[in-house]
């Protein structure tokens, strides 16, 4: 049985959804095939470009209306400000809802779109696709097995380089469209990996930093964090890593052993015991999202994440598994908010704040 989707956005993250609903509508095992019926954005001409090039049959300037009666999901890949009306909108015109990250602008916004949505009952989605990362998942499943033993330390990264010659009049620039800069932009994700693969954060200090004079939002947020089991680490995201197109890192040490990851190599997972680190190809037929693709050692790319982030979604929706934990749902959202606010706030206070108390 096929189910219409609808998107809010025909930029880049359009592009990146509209190319994986196609692919997960070829999935073998999918309950529910997604189609493309409706679209919706600012541009008229770059809207039609957009409807012509994936066949999608309609296109319209008002989001209000994509919420009709051959939708039964609306995507929300607009700007941050944008988030919350038209998510909330089609919750409660009965529309499951996929939002892409971060929910809300910052933990107090993100928890009205929650808890607004949450009363409705449909199935919702906060589109963090790095948990669909076949080397993630991998880290995942051996942190879940214990194999690292107790876990001591965590480093997360989000590095790029196009900060100083960026376009000033881009949404991505303007406070009350995005919120925030590289916190809200390129943190929210490492923050929801942190939290993903290590667990809760208890406590932050944290830095922000404007390299741009006059600029609006942040280009850089560093911070450290204490994890509630125990473990500690730190945290950066930058827009201006001058040499870094688009590298997010992790490493995870425990007391038995420890994982690496770097987004430059995609497709590996290194996994280190006593005696040091060894690299694994993560294409192997037993190994997460396998299935889906090609023999092994047959890499796939930044943009298959979207496809299997699509195909848990309408797992989801069939009930053949919860949104949690291995999709991020709106509670995760908020709480990957409440991370970033307390980094903002430990920043303007120049003490450590517990994370909690960034709750509103």
């Amino acid at each position: 049985m096929d189910i219409g989707v609808a998107m809010l956005g025909q930029g880049f993250m359009g592009r990146a959804h509209a190319l994986a609903i196609g692919r997960v509508a070829t999935f073998e095992g999918v309950a529910r095939r997604p189609r493309l019926v409706a679209v919706a954005g600012r541009d008229p001409a770059r809207l039609a470009e957009f409807a012509a090039r994936f066949e999608v049959p309609r296109a319209v300037t008002d989001w209000r209306e994509l919420i009709a009666d051959d939708v039964g999901i609306f995507a929300n890949l607009g700007p941050n400000a944008l988030h919350a009306e038209p998510t909330i909108e089609a919750a409660r015109a009965g529309k499951h809802v996929l939002c892409e990250k971060p929910l809300g602008r910052d933990a107090q916004e993100s928890l009205v779109i929650e808890r607004a949505v949450a009363a409705t009952g449909v199935t919702a989605l906060c589109a963090f696709n790095y948990r669909f990362v076949p080397a993630v998942r991998l880290a995942r499943q051996i942190l879940e097995s214990g194999d690292l033993g107790d876990l001591f330390h965590a480093r997360f990264a989000y590095l790029q380089a196009w900060g100083a010659g960026a376009d000033e009049s881009a949404w991505r620039f303007d406070a009350s469209e995005a919120g925030s800069g590289a916190l809200g932009d390129l943190a929210s994700h490492v923050v929801d990996l942190a939290r993903f693969l290590v667990g809760e954060v208890d406590v932050v200090t944290g830095l922000e930093q404007r390299f741009v004079e006059g600029r609006a939002v942040d280009d850089a947020v560093a911070a450290t964090l204490r994890f509630r089991d125990g473990a500690v680490g730190t945290l950066e995201a930058t827009r201006f890593a001058t040499g870094n197109v688009n590298r997010l890192t992790f490493e995870i040490n425990g007391s038995r052993g420890a994982v690496r990851f770097d987004l430059e190599r995609l497709n590996e997972l290194e996994i280190a015991d006593q005696h040091g680190f060894r690299r694994v190809l993560v294409t192997e037929p037993d190994h997460p999202f396998a299935a889906y693709w090609w023999p092994p050692g047959h890499g796939l790319g930044w943009d298959h994440t979207f496809a299997h982030e699509w195909a848990h979604l309408l797992g989801a929706i069939a009930g053949e598994h919860g949104v949690g934990p291995y999709g991020a749902t709106f509670a995760d959202g908020t709480a990957a908010a409440r991370v970033c606010d307390a980094i903002v706030e430990a920043a303007r206070t120049g003490s450590a704040v517990h994370v909690a108390s960034a709750e509103r």
